[in-house]
């Protein structure tokens, strides 16, 4: 089972299509920077991706709207 679920992003993001662009930036900054929102211990995921997911889950990141 994928950690965290779809139904449990989507409650912090409106839409799927947000939910990929958001990750997708994320992955981009951690890719660059190495700069991790929380320590790295903390982590289930070992990849970049599953990260960001976990950033967004646990209400790390924030999107800013016009």
């Amino acid at each position: 089972m994928i950690n965290p679920s779809i139904d449990q992003l989507l409650s912090k993001v409106e839409s799927k299509f947000l939910l990929v662009n958001l990750v997708s930036k994320r992955v981009k900054q951690i890719e660059k920077n190495g700069y991790y929102q929380m320590k790295e211990k903390d982590y289930k995921s070992k990849k970049e991706i599953g990260r960001a997911l976990e950033e967004i889950s646990e209400g790390l990141i924030h999107i800013k709207t016009n």
